[in-house]
């Protein structure tokens, strides 16, 4: 019996042509090796499983297996054959388990050959894909109804655009739609008009942009016909990906553009809820976007250095992370983002990189993301969340030592101690009283209490009321300074042109010398009271040049009174070389010249430093230089107009003497005997030595 049976299966062979003497069925004998060898039935025959079924080869034989959507009208699948059965149409809609996974309670299943396909209800649609659950079409989202007033007029194109291409495939709009490549082409070509002019200065505008472009992205993904795209214009660069299946994807995604890569997963992208048949994945580069986005830093919380917030900006170019889940909020595995910076910066003490996200109010944060890796050319961030992100680049001030502290203390010091002796000089040394010394008086006056104000709370930045009173008071007397200084230079010009007659009354000297820095003030206050006080110090604003009111007037008092030396000088070389020089007068106003030129370029210099000092960002040499010219100011006017001054060295010797004179007095009145005569003795001495001295 056995032997009967191979001879039956041996002559089947025969008849299919597989038969060689001395080999087994599904082998040939090989003429050159004189072996047996493996028959491939499934490449010399191809269809030998018959439609819609595949042939796999194995030694000595093949078997047969029904494509996805098919299946054998046998149970028994083992040796399926071309002479077994063939495979036929497997109607899911019926032999589903639940019918409604298929396509969604909105859908009726409609079975085809291989497959079956969802008909949806009008508000739904399947992207027209076979296997796709109808999936609810919002077209609301894309309704300029919903949107703020004040967004770009390009951007309500886009809208209109979208929510007319959302009514088509949803059934309750017009049937002609535009498959998912030319609708993200014709958004791409909108997106770059929208950016073509250069930087948007309004923050929502900014946000309704990224916001409808991640809708619009969400919507055309599924309708793409390729699994991965990538385009690319002047504005934007994008790379998406998509998934279709039954059944949710899984693996690794990886995108990247010129600016930024993007590393997560397909479980991340596709979330938790209920599958909708499709997953969709996009990274999206704005090439000139981060001008407009270069403020609104409030949210950033980064860390503070001596009591002083850094300033920001933006580092890199803005990208946006689309992905199909519908909870982005609340990741389950966070997302890494790789960004390049704008430019290559070497590590700093006081330079860091912030990983941030733009809020649909209009401003950066940093809650939910932060600095994985950075180094002079890139920065990893980890957000668990998803957005439109960047990286900002924080300017730490830097720290003040405690070096500079003291130079500043005692520089200031020096400097109070000096205008106070020049004050008191100036106000009790009759030799000298005169206009020139009612200008150097109140010019002392003005310095003083501006280095004391200056002193005391230039740092004081908190509360915010008091920080701008204290500016507005610097404000002020330094005015005052330079104006006295201004007066000061006309006076000397007078003193050369007009010889007789060239004081000036007090009155219109404090009407000039307080007036006019009082009138800038109150104009400047009245314009712009928030530019007095900043974050950082109690001075002017350095925004919109509002700093520019106080070095508008200094510049111009140091212009005019350059003049009026140059006019004096040239006067004063005339009267030199004239046949009756009064040689006495002329020395002392050439004295008075120099002394106010020297004041003149001390002052000039301080604010010259003082300009970078009141920037965000100063070097760290300036506060030194302005601390070292603050103090020298006062030591100047003291050692020039003071010390160098034959009648106040002279008072000052008279001064010192009477006081030698009175402890030598109150000396010889202890040493006596005769306790009441000496002192009666020694308090008329004394009358007789100051009538002398006056």
């Amino acid at each position: 019996m056995g032997f009967g049976k191979e001879l039956l299966l041996l002559g089947l062979a025969c008849a299919l042509g597989n038969c060689v003497l001395g080999c087994e069925i599904g082998f040939s004998q090989n003429t050159t090796i004189k072996n047996c060898t493996d028959i491939n039935e499934c490449s010399e025959n191809p269809s030998v499983c018959g439609n819609h079924s595949r042939c796999f080869n194995t030694i000595g034989s093949y078997y047969c297996q029904c494509q996805h959507g098919f299946r054998l009208p046998q149970r028994d699948k083992v040796n399926f054959t071309a002479t077994t059965g063939r495979c036929q149409d497997l109607n899911e809609c019926t032999e589903s388990k639940n019918k409604e996974e298929l396509c969604g309670p909105n859908g009726e299943c409609k079975n085809i050959i291989g497959s079956y396909w969802c008909n949806c209800s009008n508000g739904y649609t399947n992207y027209s894909v076979e296997k796709t659950p109808c999936s609810k079409l919002d077209c609301d989202n894309f309704s300029a109804g919903k949107k703020p007033k004040q967004f770009l007029g390009g951007l309500a194109n886009i809208m209109s655009m979208m929510r007319n291409s959302c009514l088509a495939l949803s059934g309750t709009g017009s049937k002609v739609k535009l498959d998912g490549d030319a609708l993200l082409e014709k958004l791409f070509t909108e997106t770059d008009a929208i950016l073509s002019p250069g930087t948007l200065n309004i923050d929502a505008s900014v946000s309704e942009l990224l916001t409808t472009m991640e809708e619009s992205i969400l919507f055309i993904g599924p309708q793409l016909k390729n699994k991965h795209i990538k385009m690319e214009n002047n504005r934007i660069d994008a790379q998406i990906a998509v998934q279709r299946g039954t059944t949710r994807p899984t693996g690794e995604i990886r995108l990247s553009s010129e600016y930024a890569y993007l590393d997560t997963d397909w479980a991340t992208a596709a979330g938790t809820g209920k599958y909708s048949g499709f997953a969709v994945a996009a990274l999206l580069s704005y090439k000139n976007l981060e001008s407009s986005v270069n403020r609104s830093f409030e949210m950033v919380k980064g860390s503070e250095e001596n009591g002083a917030e850094p300033s920001y900006q933006v580092f890199s170019k803005v990208v946006s992370v689309v992905v199909s889940n519908p909870s982005t909020q609340t990741l389950s595995r966070s997302v890494n983002i790789t960004f390049r910076h704008l430019e290559d910066i070497e590590v700093l003490p006081n330079v860091s990189y912030i990983c941030a996200y733009w809020t649909e109010t209009g401003a950066w944060s940093t809650d939910g993301c932060s600095k994985r890796d950075s180094n002079a050319s890139h920065t990893i961030c980890t957000c668990n969340h998803l957005s439109s992100f960047a990286v900002l680049m924080a300017l730490h001030p830097i720290k003040h030592t405690y070096g500079l502290e003291l130079v500043t203390k005692i520089g200031l010091t020096i400097s109070l101690l000096c205008l106070t002796l020049c004050i008191l000089t100036f106000k009790f040394c009759r030799s000298i009283q005169g206009t020139r010394t009612t200008i150097h008086l109140h010019l002392c006056i003005c310095l003083f209490i501006a280095d004391l104000i200056f002193l005391a709370g230039i740092s004081k930045t908190e509360p915010v009321g008091g920080c701008r009173f204290v500016a507005a008071m610097l404000h002020f007397f330094f005015l005052a300074v330079f104006t006295w200084m201004l007066l000061e230079g006309v006076q000397l010009y007078r003193m050369v042109v007009l010889v007789f007659n060239a004081t000036m009354r007090p009155l219109y000297l404090y009407a000039v010398g307080y007036g006019t820095p009082l009138f800038i003030v109150s104009i400047s206050a009245c314009a712009r009271p928030n530019g007095y006080g900043t974050k950082e110090h109690c001075w002017l604003s350095t925004d919109d040049g509002f700093v520019w009111s106080f070095f508008g007037p200094v510049c111009l008092v140091i212009f005019v009174n350059v003049f009026f030396f140059i006019i004096t000088v040239w006067k004063l070389a005339q009267k030199f070389a004239s046949l009756n020089p009064d040689l006495s007068n002329l020395h002392k106003i050439k004295a008075f010249t120099v002394t106010a030129v020297a004041q003149m370029c001390i002052l000039g210099l301080m604010w010259v430093s003082g300009v970078f000092l009141f920037q965000e960002d100063p070097p760290v040499a300036v506060p030194y230089i302005f601390t070292i010219f603050n103090s020298l100011q006062g030591a100047l006017v003291f050692i020039m107009h003071c010390l160098l001054s034959k009648q106040v060295r002279e008072e000052y010797a008279n001064f010192l003497s009477c006081i030698c004179t009175s402890q030598k007095k109150r000396y010889s009145d202890l040493s006596t005997t005769n306790p009441s005569s000496s002192q009666s003795q020694g308090s008329k001495s004394g009358q007789q030595t100051g009538e002398s001295q006056i």
